[in-house]
């Protein structure tokens, strides 16, 4: 390991260290019970999940196998969205003695509504989100991790300068990300892609941008993004690799409920 590696990893060993063993302030969140707090911890990566079986069980491995090589504490946590599939079971098992799989319910549809349960139910230092196919690599973390220390918000992006696509998208979902990139751009300057799958955090930053959100949908991270852009903190957008993967849940419907959402963000920006 280079001598930077070391110093980079003792750095975050050290920023450990010296943080609380608990992170206040959710515990006064009136609508989650402390019950549902879960162990507090240098990173949680949560991974929103609705009848995602088929594709999970790969990804969780190679999550827990990437985390359990770290020198950092970490967990990983499944919000099952309502699944009917055996996702709560395939959680639910023994993944890894040194990196806990937490599963967590939420009933309330939709990936906004799941991400937001994840991160209100968080004590860690850095939280983050990613898809369940693993469509960004878990090694982007490489990347991530260090840059925590520095900037409170890390955004993964599949258009910023530098990212590579293996698999792009099919057609008719291009143009509608052209379409919604257009409306997005209304409500949030700066950043190339509001909807990668791959955005990390300062963990109490997260928690009280999360207080306030109200968007269930796919519009969520616009709304997200928003809400720490206008808290004045500085968004660190990096380029990713991204293959688009088969299965994904997102309708025609949903796409279409996500513009309408982000016209409204946008009508509230300038009322």
């Amino acid at each position: 390991m280079s001598p930077t590696r070391l110093m980079g990893r003792a750095k975050q060993e050290s920023a450990l260290a010296e943080r609380p063993a608990v992170i206040t302030g959710i515990e006064n969140e009136p609508d989650m019970p402390t019950t549902l707090l879960r162990p507090p911890c240098y990173l949680e990566v949560l991974i929103p999940a609705r009848n995602e079986a088929r594709r999970l069980s790969q990804t969780l491995i190679s999550t827990v196998r990437y985390l359990e090589a770290q020198p950092y504490s970490s967990s990983v946590v499944v919000i099952d969205n309502g699944s009917v599939d055996q996702t709560s079971d395939l959680v639910a098992r023994k993944w890894s003695d040194r990196v806990p799989v937490h599963l967590t319910g939420c009933a309330q549809p939709g990936k906004g509504a799941a991400v937001r349960r994840g991160i209100l139910t968080s004590r860690a230092q850095f939280i983050g989100y990613m898809d369940a196919d693993l469509a960004t690599p878990i090694e982007t973390l490489d990347v991530v991790v260090p840059l925590l220390s520095e900037f409170p918000v890390v955004v993964g992006s599949r258009r910023a300068r530098g990212a590579i696509l293996v698999r792009r998208q099919p057609a008719h979902r291009i143009a509608t990300s052209l379409i919604f990139r257009a409306v997005t751009s209304m409500v949030v300057q700066g950043l190339a892609d509001t909807q990668c799958g791959f955005k990390f955090f300062d963990g109490d930053v997260a928690r009280a941008a999360a207080r306030e959100l109200r968007i269930d949908g796919f519009a969520f991270d616009v709304e997200l993004l928003r809400a720490l852009s206008n808290m004045g903190l500085l968004l660190k957008e990096i380029p990713v690799t991204w293959t688009d993967r088969d299965g994904s849940t997102l309708r025609i419907i949903d796409g279409a409920r996500a513009a309408m959402d982000v016209v409204r963000l946008a009508y509230r920006n300038t009322a």
